[in-house]
C-alpha cells in the first residue's frame, strides 16, 4: 500500500512539474510584453526564389541580436519565419507572428512583392513592421504600420538613370524587367521616367523586355534587344534571373553595359553569372569600404570577426539596423506596445545605424545615399555614391 501510494505521489508531482512549466512556457509566449522576453518577428523568405536574399537580411538581424541582446531588463527573442518567397505564404506567416506569436514587432521582408502582402495584416493587428530593403514605395504607402530603413526606388531609378547617361553617355536604352515581380517592373519604370527626362525624348527606352519569376531561357527577349542596337541595357530583377539574363546576353554577343538594382549584391548573383557578370554594375545601400557612423564601424568589426574572409553584404547591415531601430524605440517607450512603439519609429529622426544615418520622412521612408558598386574580378566593388538630395 506504502509502496503504491508512493508511486501515486510521484506522479501527481510529476504532473504538477509538468505543468507548472508549461504554464511559466505560456506566460512567456503569450504576450511580447510579458515574462522575462520580448518578442520581435523576422518574415523572410528562407526557401524559394528569395531565399539568399532572406539569407543575408536574416544574418544581419541575428549578428545586431547578438550584440544588443536585451532592452528593459528583458531578453529579446527572434522569432523567425519562413515566407517562403511566395505571397500568400507571407500574410500567412506574417498573421502567425501577430497573432500566435505575439509580436511586438516584425523585421522584413526581403522583396517589395512579400511586404506588401504583409501590409494589410499588420496595420490590422497594428503591429509595426520594418522592412530592410524593400524598396517599393507601395510597401509604406496608405499603411501606418510600415516602415523601411533604406531608400526607395524612385531615388534608385533615378541614380540608376543619371548613371547611364552621365556616365556611360547612353542616350538609348533597353529594359528586361521581371513582370512578375513589383520591385522589377517598379524600378524599372522609374529609371525610364527620369531617362526620358534626362535625355528628353520620349523615345530614348528602344524597347520593353519582359520575363516571368523563375524563367531561365531568355533567347526571345534578347534578340530582341540586340535589334534594337540600345547603349546600355537596364535590367532590374531578381539575382538569379538576372545573372541568368547577362550569362545570355554575352552568349549572344551583346557587350553593351549592363546595368541594374539592389537585389543583384548576392553572392549567387557571381556564382550563377560567372565572368559574364564581370563589369555589371547596380545601385545599393551600403558599402563596407565607406563606413558612415560609429555603428557602422561597430558592425564591421563584429562581422569581421565571425566572417574573417567574407564583406557584408548591404542588405545585412539594412537587417542589423532595422534590428537596432526597433529596439531602440522599445527603449524609449519603455514598453513593449507595438502601437507606442509605431508612434515612436514614426519620429526617427538622425538614427545611427550600420547602413547609414536614418531619418523617415512622412511615409516612413528613409532618406538615404545611394552606392554604385560593380563586379571586378569576381567581387563587388565600390565605384561611387551618390547623395539623397542630388
Amino acid at each position: 500500500m506504502k509502496k503504491k501510494l508512493s508511486v501515486l505521489l510521484s506522479g501527481i508531482l510529476a504532473s504538477s512539474l509538468l505543468l507548472s512549466g508549461c504554464g511559466s512556457a505560456a506566460t512567456t509566449s503569450s504576450s511580447s510584453s510579458g515574462g522575462d522576453t520580448i518578442k520581435i518577428g523576422v518574415l523572410e523568405p528562407m526557401t524559394g526564389a528569395n531565399a539568399a536574399g532572406g539569407a543575408l537580411e536574416i544574418e544581419g538581424v541575428k549578428l545586431a541580436n547578438k550584440l544588443y541582446p536585451e532592452v528593459l531588463g528583458k531578453k529579446i527573442e527572434l522569432v523567425v519565419v519562413d515566407n517562403k518567397s511566395d505571397k500568400v505564404e507571407a500574410a500567412s506567416a506574417a498573421s502567425r507572428l501577430v497573432e500566435k506569436e505575439k509580436v511586438t514587432a516584425i523585421i522584413g521582408s526581403w522583396g517589395s512583392s512579400l511586404s506588401m502582402a504583409a501590409g494589410d495584416v499588420v496595420k490590422k493587428a497594428k503591429v509595426p513592421a520594418v522592412a530592410a530593403s524593400a524598396t517599393n514605395p507601395l510597401v509604406t504607402e496608405g499603411n501606418e504600420y510600415y516602415f523601411r530603413v533604406c531608400f526607395i526606388d524612385p531615388f534608385q531609378g533615378k541614380v540608376m538613370a543619371n548613371y547611364a547617361y552621365n556616365k556611360l553617355n547612353a542616350k538609348k536604352v533597353a529594359i528586361v524587367q521581371e513582370v512578375s515581380n513589383d520591385y522589377s517592373v517598379g524600378l524599372a519604370k522609374f529609371f525610364t521616367d527620369s531617362f526620358k527626362q534626362l535625355t528628353g525624348d520620349q523615345n530614348a527606352i528602344v524597347s520593353v523586355n519582359n520575363y516571368n519569376t523563375g524563367d531561365q531561357d531568355f533567347t526571345a527577349q534578347l534578340t530582341n534587344v540586340k535589334a534594337t542596337n540600345p547603349d546600355v541595357i537596364f535590367a532590374p530583377g531578381n539575382f538569379t534571373e538576372s545573372a541568368l539574363v547577362i550569362k545570355q546576353a554575352r552568349q549572344l554577343g551583346i557587350k553593351v553595359p549592363i546595368i541594374g538594382g539592389d537585389t543583384w549584391e548576392t553572392p549567387e548573383f557571381i556564382d550563377i553569372g560567372k565572368d559574364a557578370v564581370e563589369g555589371a554594375t547596380f545601385s545599393t545601400f551600403f558599402t563596407s569600404e565607406k563606413p558612415i557612423t560609429k555603428e557602422s564601424e561597430k558592425f564591421l568589426a563584429e562581422y569581421k570577426k565571425a566572417n574573417p574572409d567574407k564583406e557584408p553584404a548591404a542588405v545585412t547591415a539594412l537587417g542589423y539596423d532595422a534590428y537596432i531601430l526597433i529596439r531602440d524605440a522599445i527603449d524609449k517607450v519603455g514598453a513593449a506596445d507595438s502601437v507606442k512603439v509605431r508612434d515612436q519609429l514614426a519620429k526617427t529622426k538622425d538614427f545611427q545605424g550600420a547602413a547609414g544615418v536614418i531619418t523617415l520622412d512622412e511615409n516612413r521612408n528613409a532618406v538615404k545615399d545611394a552606392i554604385i558598386k560593380q563586379v571586378k574580378n569576381g567581387k563587388f566593388s565600390y565605384l561611387d555614391v551618390i547623395g539623397a538630395k542630388n
